[in-house]
């Protein structure tokens, strides 16, 4: 999971692209980069948060008026500086890119750029397969009458060819700006623009909270399989390309996403709210009855009070955080992750002594997070603590650039409910129910492979396993 952000400006767009990745943080600490376009290109990329990475930038270095920028944590490949985001190529021309997402058939294609393009990828990063797949099939075009719909032909020979989830931005030298998503549209990415002095400026981006920040208005979602191409007299062309079902990623409403993000005319908040009310609704068939519902903070905050609120029961803020701590979730390693929980949550111990707590998150994963909070709920005091988990239980890894690849972290995969209670030391475990996951977004297409183990691309048990051997490789478990 990454965060993107794509500027068409007329001015330097530099601290427009940096200033966005900070409201993007949430979705990735491995590395922050940024690539400008003034007739040439210009990178500056490492390791660490956005701060860090810009900190003592020279913002002359990186002039230009289109821009790109990243954010990652990485799923596939090292979190080496050499695979932070963005990535360029000058060959046919200068060709320059970022993507959220995962590709899941690495290897093949790999192997396919050395054989069939002699082209031998220097970082382990999956945007390179893009990137060079879309730049080796540029180069047989006309190229020095390039149209529009060359570009859209190659965009969906990509489209054919890669496998997975990717949402793409891409600065093409001299030529224009390119933005295209895979055929099921998984990942998110949403177009913005604002009116200048010198014109209108539009902007891309994983999120719509980007543009609320910079003064954006929300155009539109980019649809499953579209490609966009804003030329050099700043025109607009759109095209559909390889489309499959839609199959949007849920997971972006129950975690991922900021809660003040619109994506696919839902604000994230509200659809929390809604999930949160379902929640309500299964924990009453369990026959608990809890006095104070709190959260995990921050984002089972709307899940927990929507709870409380159809269920009667008080809501109350029980958990401190220090919040200049990152998301223990996306942390590299097991022992990192445990070190950031300890580090990062407190009970409040007038609120939950003596009570029986119903303490909300949005997921069990690795059970790490879980069994440290309800063991801290003890320790100050709770007289029972039901662990209330916002997402169905995750029982298959997430091919589509979630960190959940490597199958034996997963606690559903091999326990059910009373066994992961046992395990992370509550009273009771309750899960939402898949149902009606798939209920509320019956009018919205969405992905439950996590779930469910329907993974809308399609995919093998062999394929699966060299997943997992490149996650293995990469010493990110």
């Amino acid at each position: 999971m990454c965060g993107i952000i794509g500027v068409v400006g007329y001015n330097d767009v530099n601290t427009e692209i940096i200033n966005g990745l900070t409201t993007l943080q949430h979705r990735g600490q491995d590395s922050a980069g940024l690539v400008t376009f003034d007739g040439n290109f210009h990178l500056k990329k490492g390791s660490g948060s956005v701060g860090t990475v810009f900190k003592n930038i020279n913002l002359n270095s990186v002039r230009g008026n289109y821009g790109l920028g990243h954010v990652r944590y990485s799923t596939i490949g090292s979190t080496d500086e050499v695979d932070a985001q963005p990535i360029a190529v000058n060959y046919p021309f200068g060709i320059a890119m970022v993507h959220n997402g995962n590709v899941i058939n690495f290897v093949e294609l790999r192997k396919k750029l050395y054989e069939e393009h002699h082209r031998l990828l220097d970082t382990s990063n999956d945007v390179a397969l893009i990137l060079y797949t879309f730049a080796s099939i540029l180069e047989g075009k006309d190229l020095k009458n390039l149209k529009v719909n060359d570009i859209f032909d190659t965009v969906e020979e990509v489209q054919k060819n890669v496998k997975g989830a990717f949402s793409a931005i891409t600065i093409i030298a001299n030529r224009g700006f390119l933005a295209f998503t895979d055929p099921y549209g998984i990942r998110p990415l949403v177009m913005g623009r604002k009116y200048t002095d010198q014109g209108v400026v539009y902007a891309f981006a994983s999120e719509s909270t980007t543009f609320d920040y910079l003064g954006y208005e929300l155009v539109r979602d980019l649809k499953p399989g579209e490609m966009l191409f804003v030329d050099k007299n700043r025109n607009i062309h759109t095209r559909i390309g390889k489309t499959k079902k839609q199959a949007f990623c849920v997971f972006e409403y129950i975690y991922f996403a900021r809660e003040d993000s619109v994506i696919h005319d839902r604000l994230v908040a509200s659809e929390r709210v809604r999930m949160g009310r379902k929640l309500a609704e299964t924990f009453d068939r369990s026959g608990l009855k809890p006095d104070i519902i709190i959260d995990v903070p921050n984002s089972a905050y709307f899940f927990a009070s929507a709870m409380a609120e159809t269920m009667g029961v008080p809501y109350r803020r029980g958990l401190a955080k220090n919040h200049h701590m990152g998301r223990s979730f996306i942390t590299p390693n097991q022992k990192e992750r445990e070190k950031m929980v300890k580090q990062k949550l407190n009970p409040i111990r007038d609120i939950v002594k003596g009570r029986k707590v119903a303490v909300v998150d949005d997921s069990i994963v690795r059970g790490t997070t879980s069994k440290h909070i309800v063991q801290l709920l003890r320790d100050y005091g709770a007289k029972k603590v039901y662990f209330v988990s916002a997402a169905p239980p995750i029982k298959h890894p997430c091919i589509y650039g979630i960190d959940m690849s490597v199958k034996k972290e997963i606690l559903a995969s091999h326990y059910n409910s009373d066994e992961i209670a046992k395990f992370i030391g509550a009273d009771a475990v309750i899960y939402q129910n898949l149902d009606d996951i798939k209920e509320l977004y019956k009018d919205l297409p969405i992905c439950h492979a996590c779930f469910s183990g329907e993974y809308p691309t399609g995919i093998t048990n062999e394929l699966l396993d060299e997943i997992e051997q490149e996650k293995l490789g990469s010493n990110r478990v």
